[in-house]
């Protein structure tokens, strides 16, 4: 564990604070002070940033960019945003086109592995790499949520729908729809939900193979409905993409009534949560953790190293963000936060329910 500053993150309140000491040398293109001696804030150097695709969830495009271009380019940063859209050759062309070009950071969101061959070139080059949401090897820090508890807020979620529908969760019929699990998150969150849902009695039914894609999710979930012989009181899903698909199977079913889990706060997963399909969300504030991403990329192109209360079992240190659950009392909070609109969210079939628990413009 590195000990020379500490990062902090609130995300309740959205703040993430590096307090830097002990400036030393760094290879890369490390930056200068600015001129009004804001004393570790970048002024200059390059931020590389991959993301890995469109399909596992809007957040990529729709938060995540926006929010570390905002961050990145406020601390002085140039910035090189791009998304791999779900190509593993296509990363690593981003990749080898942006150390062409030369980055002082770089910070990567792995996709199937990806991230680990650019993460050995960069250090090479003697680059800093932050992963940024999902783990891998060779990085120097993991910017993220709290996965393990993230799964564990999804396995309460479940836990909570069985006893809203009166069924006891050592006699429930559950169904394990996991994340792909080429993703280091996928078995965090897995890991949390299956603690807390195995601990009440749970054992799942039926467990198709984990994948990051909606379509699949709801041909797969379909499936193991069929084998169930139509029967199901729970599904863990690990995210809002995968439990939209998991949720036109049911409502293809009538089958309403059933423990949902979800991640992301998406529109469609605040929208089913709303109209009583999905039991709850994890919402986690995108914000927060492009911000904590940001000071640990400034601390690390001024040289410094950044404390942190937790590392993977590979030993690199590891930045938790705190994620929040959200059921339809809370769907307000994360429209006024700004991670979703009123009008995306609010649409004609949905507005009663809006107007029921109080989200507004």
């Amino acid at each position: 564990m590195k000990k020379s500053s500490l990062l902090a993150v609130a995300a309740l309140t959205g703040a993430a604070a590096v307090m830097l000491a002990g400036c030393a040398g760094n290879t890369g293109g490390t930056p200068s002070e600015s001129d009004g001696g804001n004393g570790g804030e970048a002024t200059g150097g390059r931020a590389c940033v991959i993301l890995p695709d469109a399909a596992s969830s809007p957040r990529w495009e729709n938060f995540d960019a926006k929010y570390l271009q905002e961050g990145l380019e406020e601390a002085g940063f140039e910035t090189d945003i791009q998304n791999a859209l779900g190509d593993v050759n296509k990363y690593s062309t981003i990749a080898d086109q942006q150390l062409a070009q030369g980055c002082g950071v770089m910070l990567l969101v792995d996709y199937q592995g990806a991230a680990e061959a650019v993460a050995t070139k960069a250090k090479a080059e003697g680059i800093p790499v932050i992963a940024y949401d999902r783990p891998f090897a060779g990085a120097d820090y993991y910017v993220s949520f709290d996965n393990t508890e993230v799964g564990r807020m999804q396995g309460q979620t479940v836990l909570d729908g069985l006893e809203a529908a009166g069924v006891d969760p050592a006699e429930a019929t559950v169904v394990y729809m996991g994340g792909d699990p080429t993703d280091g998150n996928a078995a965090m969150f897995k890991s949390g939900a299956v603690e807390v849902m195995e601990a009440a009695g749970i054992t799942p039914a039926a467990e198709p193979p984990g994948v990051w894609d909606q379509a699949k999710s709801q041909t797969n979930f379909e499936q193991a409905l069929t084998s169930l012989g139509g029967k199901v009181d729970g599904v863990w899903v690990a995210n809002d993409t995968n439990a939209a698909g998991v949720i036109k199977v049911l409502q293809d079913n009538n089958l309403k009534g059933v423990a949902v889990s979800g991640q992301d706060a998406n529109v469609a997963g605040l929208q089913n949560i709303l109209l009583g399909w999905q039991t709850a969300t994890v919402y986690k504030p995108v914000k927060d953790e492009a911000t904590a991403a940001v000071e640990t990329a400034i601390a690390l192109l001024s040289g410094e190293e950044v404390e942190t209360e937790a590392e993977l079992e590979d030993g690199t240190p590891y930045i938790q963000v705190t994620p929040i659950l959200v059921g339809p009392e809370q769907v307000k909070d994360v429209i006024a936060a700004g991670d979703a609109s009123y009008d995306d969210v609010c649409t004609p079939e949905v507005m009663a329910a809006c107007e029921e628990y109080g989200v507004t413009e």
